[in-house]
Formats: C-alpha cells, sequence, structure tokens
C-alpha cells in the first residue's frame, strides 16, 4: 500500500534547464505530461510548476538556486529517487500552504461534492489525492457514507465535519488520516475501522476529555488513545470495530460483537496485561442488529470495555463491561 502524500527536498542549486531537463522531459517521456503556471500564486523565494500528466496525475514543484520541493501522486522523476520525505506540517509553512491550496482547489474541481467540508477536506487531503488512494477514499465516502449504514453521504460528511472543525486530531494528521490507507483497491473493512478510532475521539471530546492519539506502550504496540479529564488520571483506550453480519463469516450480530472484540483482548491487550480500555464500535450495524446487541449486551472477553454505536446526527447509544473509569452519556 502506497502512503499518503508527502513532499520530497531536494537540496541544491536548480535552473530553468535542469527543470526541463531533470523533471519536465522525465515525466514526459514516461506518462505524457504538461508544464502550466501554478493556479495560485507561489511563495515569493520560489518559481513554481504545476506538472498535469495525461493519466490523470499531477505534481508541484517550487524551486530556486537552493533548493526544491516536490509534491505529487505520479511517478517520481529519477533525479528525486534519493531525496527525503517531509510531512505537510515538516516543511516551510508558505511551501505547506501553496500546497494545499494548489490540491484542495483541484480536490474540489473534481469532487464538488466536497466543497462544502473544507476541515474533512483538509483533513484528509494527503489520502484524497495520494497516488493509489484517490478513487478509493473518495468513494468510500462519496458512496459508502464514511461506514455509517442508511445513512446519505451529506450526513454522514456534516458528521466529520462538525468533529474535524474541533482541530483536537489536527497535531496527528499525517498519521491518523494515513490510516484510512491509499490502496487502489476499496477496503471497506480496513476503512470503517480507521473511522471507528474517529468515532471514538468524538464521543471522549464530547464527554469533555482531552484526548492523544498513538500512545507507545512497553509491549511495543501503540495504543489508540489517551484519555484524560480535569478530574481524574489518564485512560488509556483502544478501539475495534466489527463489521455487519452481512459482511462477515459470524451468524449474528451478537457474535460478530464477541469475536471482534475477542481479537483485540486476545492479542494486543493480552500481551499489555491490562489497564486499557476497550471500546467497540457498532457504528457499521444497521438499526436491526445493533437492537439485538443492545438488548443482549453480550460479554466482550475484555473489562473494562465500551460496546456502542454512533449515528450521524451524533446520538449515540451503548453499554459497558466493568468498572470504566470514564464518565460517558449512557
Amino acid at each position: 500500500m502506497a502512503r499518503p502524500l508527502r513532499f520530497r527536498h531536494a537540496p541544491g542549486r536548480w535552473t530553468e534547464d535542469r527543470v526541463v531537463g531533470q523533471i519536465y522531459r522525465d515525466l514526459d517521456r514516461n506518462l505524457g505530461a504538461t508544464r502550466r503556471r501554478p493556479w495560485f500564486k507561489q511563495p515569493a523565494r520560489y518559481r513554481g510548476e504545476r506538472f498535469e500528466m495525461d493519466n490523470g496525475d499531477v505534481a508541484l514543484f517550487l524551486w530556486n538556486d537552493d533548493e526544491a520541493y516536490w509534491l505529487g501522486n505520479t511517478e517520481t522523476p529519477e533525479a528525486l529517487w534519493r531525496t527525503e520525505k517531509y510531512s505537510f506540517e515538516d516543511i516551510p509553512d508558505d511551501v505547506s500552504r501553496w500546497a494545499t491550496r494548489e490540491l484542495t482547489a483541484q480536490l474540489h474541481d473534481e469532487s464538488p461534492w466536497l466543497k462544502p467540508y473544507p476541515h474533512l477536506s483538509w483533513y484528509f487531503l494527503p489520502v484524497f489525492l495520494s497516488k493509489d488512494g484517490r478513487e478509493t477514499t473518495l468513494a468510500f465516502f462519496d458512496e459508502h457514507a464514511a461506514g455509517f449504514p442508511d445513512a446519505t453521504r451529506e450526513e454522514a460528511l456534516e458528521f466529520y465535519e462538525t468533529f474535524f472543525r474541533t482541530r483536537v486530531l489536527d497535531p496527528w494528521r499525517e498519521v491518523m488520516a494515513g490510516k484510512l490507507g491509499t490502496s487502489e483497491y476499496l477496503d471497506l473493512t480496513r476503512m470503517t475501522a480507521a473511522m471507528g478510532e474517529f468515532n471514538v475521539a468524538h464521543v471522549l471530546v464530547e464527554a469533555g476529555y482531552e484526548i492523544e492519539p498513538e500512545i507507545e506502550v512497553s509491549t511495543g504496540h501503540a495504543i489508540d488513545y489517551r484519555a484524560e479529564g480535569q478530574d481524574s488520571e489518564a485512560v488509556l483506550v483502544e478501539v475495534t470495530r466489527p463489521t455487519p453480519t452481512g459482511e462477515r463469516r459470524a451468524g449474528t450480530p451478537v457474535a460478530a460483537v464477541r469475536d471482534t472484540a475477542a481479537t483485540k483482548s486476545d492479542g494486543q491487550l493480552e500481551e499489555h496485561g491490562g489497564g486499557v480500555t476497550l471500546f467497540v464500535d457498532c457504528s457499521s450495524f444497521p438499526d436491526d442488529e445493533w437492537q439485538s446487541v443492545i438488548a443482549e449486551k453480550p460479554e466482550v472477553h475484555h473489562r473494562p470495555a465500551v460496546v456502542f454505536r454512533l449515528r450521524p446526527d451524533g446520538r449515540v447509544e451503548g453499554y459497558t463491561k466493568g468498572s470504566v473509569p470514564l464518565t460517558l452519556p449512557f
């Protein structure tokens, strides 16, 4: 699986002849390329280039006498193969802002249904326009309502737009957005599991907790979140998300919940040796399947645990097992 979009930094002197010879001609020879002026004014100390390939790929290039920055969802020219890669957050702000404006404009031109959701567009920009994931990630939000059953695209997008507008996960954008994946094959199981982490973040933030993702622990694993309230100790939270019974071998929704939780608790959580609250996100379940779960409230092979279902209007239902060290709205 390819990674989300990242910049390449190429120190050294760049000239018109070098750009044409080592960048443009390489792209044109391999893919067919058109060299265009950028859509937006580049940072003052650079010259800006926009390369559009015949297959729909695009690349941005900033250069001057001292260095160059490359960003593209296409083949990398050979002259840049050994250059270092950096995230949007790890390069100069004006370079990042310019590239973000260029790519956001392209994203909204190609997928105008995303334009009303600027925060969501920004957060997932590195995967929405990634080399292998630009079709699958967009289809996940467009055609599958980001994993919500019986919901419209607009309902799902408005929910996540409201959440990302809080900016609580901005500092971890690259790793968290990257969990959605950039595969050319649509993997609904992986993508809905990734959104489960955002669902849990929403529940915790709404309950008044400050959160930090990707907490490294002594077993070598990373626990999904640390949640801390004003008057409480920090709590480690791990997330799992069962798929509906129509998409798995488990014969009933209750079995789906038990099996998925067991996989997590018998592996990563067992190695950790306790001290983690397991959240089981059943937001992929349609109404009838969820009602059978909430009616039976099955054990999930781990305590403390939270089993819940979130809807895109913000409604959340659930139950707990064991002494959950968090105050939740159910």
